[in-house]
């Protein structure tokens, strides 16, 4: 009988251990810093996919992003990432359905609204068109946006002209022009030097964002409004070829931590950091002011055929009876907070 030299045996338990051991292995992106509420978030939910299967599917967060925060989502669909997220807004005119999920007045914290916007958006197939090449893990917005500037207190609808502000773009560029603001699209990663160099005189955040893009000693007043100002809608995805090539069992588990739970991550991260955002500004003597019934009448006002205008292009589009879709996204909201 002929003897297996040890080598070979050592090479075919290796070969073994390793199809045992085998990882999929996903690339992960991020255009914020690790310590932002985003970057905390996806983790948190790789930790979870990781811990889901034992091991057996992993992210590798990558050091830096792969695109600028407009250029994630076709990055993604591209294959430069398997996983991102990215804000609707930051390429204006690609998406107008999850526009409904950017109005003011919504509600009080990220959370529910995030659970209601995936619950909806994920019953409709519209929402899950406009993201062709892309699988979707989940819908979610941020915190109650927030006016932010560094000239004067701003405490009625006129107050807002004569200041450059920052947006982000999607519906809060409506609702700010509808207000009268002189505002300039860009991303949220470009705050600090537009602020710092008087290049604008304010921005439309969330409280998170003063402490995560490092504004929180340059911003010296800030007018909040019962439900927000406006929202910011963002999708969490996945490279869909990526996806589509894992294996039931991977897909599944993908799929466990999908949807309201992914929403979940990400809204319940947001107002952490939105509440030690306020905190921040309280210990940093940023002026407060809390908009008045009169002030939140006026800007209804003022705003009061965006939703209209909503209504009729997401039907043009292909989504019927949308009236109908907000006021069961208002109703969710609702549901949720409870």
């Amino acid at each position: 009988m002929k003897r297996i030299a040890f080598p070979a045996i050592a090479a075919v338990a290796a070969f073994f251990a390793s199809v045992c051991n085998a990882q999929t292995v996903l690339t992960v992106s991020s255009w914020v810093p690790p310590s932002h509420s985003l970057s905390m978030a996806q983790k948190e939910w790789c930790d979870l996919l990781e811990k889901n299967t034992s091991g057996k599917m992993k992210c590798n967060i990558l050091p830096r992003s792969v695109s600028a925060p407009p250029g994630t989502l076709d990055a993604v669909k591209n294959g430069l990432a398997d996983i991102s997220f990215t804000v609707h807004g930051y390429t204006p005119g690609r998406f107008v359905y999850t526009q409904m999920a950017e109005f003011p007045f919504l509600g009080e914290s990220s959370e529910p609204i995030s659970v209601a916007f995936n619950r909806v958006a994920s019953k409709y197939p519209q929402f899950g068109a406009e993201h062709q090449g892309v699988k979707v893990i989940s819908y979610f917005t941020h915190g109650p946006g927030i006016v932010f500037n560094t000239k004067r207190p701003i405490t009625k609808v006129e107050d807002l002209s004569g200041l450059k502000f920052r947006v982000g773009g999607g519906m809060v560029n409506e609702i700010s022009k509808s207000l009268g603001m002189n505002v300039t699209l860009k991303p949220a990663t470009d705050s600090y030097e537009l602020l710092s160099g008087g290049v604008m005189d304010g921005t439309l955040f969330p409280a998170e964002s003063t402490e995560s893009f490092k504004i929180d000693k340059i911003i010296k007043h800030a007018t909040f409004f019962p439900g927000g100002l406006y929202n910011t809608s963002f999708v969490f995805m996945m490279n869909q070829a990526k996806y589509d090539k894992l294996t039931a069992e991977e897909k599944k588990a993908v799929d466990t931590i999908s949807g309201e739970v992914a929403a979940r991550i990400y809204g319940r991260g947001w107002d952490k950091v939105d509440r030690r955002g306020i905190a921040l500004m309280q210990a940093n003597n940023v002026q407060i002011v809390k908009a008045d019934a009169k002030f939140v009448s006026d800007v209804k006002t003022r705003i009061s055929s965006l939703e209209q205008n909503w209504v009729k292009d997401a039907e043009a589009k292909g989504l019927k009876d949308a009236a109908k879709v907000l006021t069961e996204f208002r109703s969710e909201i609702a549901k949720a907070s409870k």
